[in-house]
């Protein structure tokens, strides 16, 4: 194996053809700095100096060496430079698992773009996976952040997790629709409607205590559609095939010809969690997981302040 301190002195006595002035450049001794090189070229087994009297300079394979020599230095120079980024977190890889809701609430994108707003060297490796998958991919390390409907159990040997989002619902209603224009909604007017009901592939149990949601505001949903995501039942309702409920992070992803409306009184919410490995061996995972909470906070703080700002007039045509 190489001593690279011993490369280091060879491309010294090599650029100034002086072992004296070699020495006093690297700060040590004449005779310790010859037998370094004499140690270099008996490892290697090959002459790497014409020596004489008057001078030594380079043999025909010494300035084959030395080029190899420089660049293997200047590439050990940036690899400690770069282990010093990744030490600091300002450079490396990330692998996200998340589901849909993560992207529609804007959540996951707000964190992305505040990364790279101040590591723009980082890389980021997104994986659209089921809560259980993205639980597993967390144990084997496969992925560094995980956003998902379920935490981990509490008592988890190995995972942390906090919650991110617990989003309330608001009801999308055909622009036409009889209920768009009350000036306020009630669960009775919610009874005997045509529903469409997001069930979604992550967990059946959802959709269950959703109904029992209902069941406790006082109506029971009549189903007649089923779609597997919210913005699927966002299309159907703008096409008057019923009503449905959407977490209010959709709103603004509501198409033409459908009506979001706040009802305080129902009781669900859609809850997203963030979970990790508690044995963080890069930064830049606990850099991420900081920022994805300061977002949360910050995502909170402008939507309140966007609604405050807006005129109650103005407020009941957004929802």
């Amino acid at each position: 194996m190489l001593d690279i301190r011993q490369l280091a002195y060879f491309v010294a006595v090599a650029e100034e053809e002086h072992v004296g002035r070699a020495a006093e450049k690297l700060h040590i001794s004449q005779s310790p700095l010859s037998r370094q090189i004499a140690q270099l070229e008996e490892k290697l087994e090959l002459t790497l100096f014409e020596r004489s009297q008057q001078r030594i300079r380079l043999t025909r394979d010494g300035r084959t060496f030395l080029a190899e020599a420089r660049a293997f230095l200047t590439h050990g120079q940036r690899l400690q430079a770069m282990a010093k980024r990744l030490g600091k977190g300002d450079e490396g890889g990330l692998c996200i698992g998340y589901i849909e809701n993560a992207m529609h609430s804007g959540l996951l994108p707000t964190a992305l773009r505040t990364l790279r707003a101040g590591r723009p060297q980082v890389h980021v490796a997104l994986y659209s996976l089921r809560s259980p998958e993205q639980i597993e991919g967390l144990r084997q390390r496969s992925l560094d952040i995980a956003l998902l409907c379920d935490p981990p159990a509490p008592n988890d040997p190995d995972l942390d997790f906090a919650q991110v989002l617990s989003d309330p619902m608001l009801l999308a209603l055909p622009a036409s629709h009889p209920l768009a224009g009350l000036a306020a909604l009630t669960p009775a007017d919610l009874a005997g409607q045509e529903w469409i009901a997001v069930m979604h592939q992550e967990d059946a149990l959802r959709h269950d205590l959703f109904v029992a949601a209902c069941a406790r505001a006082g109506f029971t949903p009549e189903v007649r559609m089923e779609a597997s995501e919210p913005l699927t039942a966002l299309g159907l309702v703008a096409a008057s095939l019923g009503i449905a409920m959407v977490q209010s992070s959709l709103r603004h992803h509501a198409p033409a010809g459908v009506v979001l409306r706040e009802v305080p009184w129902f009781s669900y919410r859609t809850p997203l969690w963030a979970a990790w490995h508690k044995v963080n061996l890069r930064p830049l995972v606990g850099i991420f997981r900081e920022t994805l909470l300061a977002s949360v906070d910050l995502g909170q703080a402008r939507a309140s302040a966007a609604d405050a700002a807006l005129p109650a007039k103005a407020r009941r045509r957004r929802t």
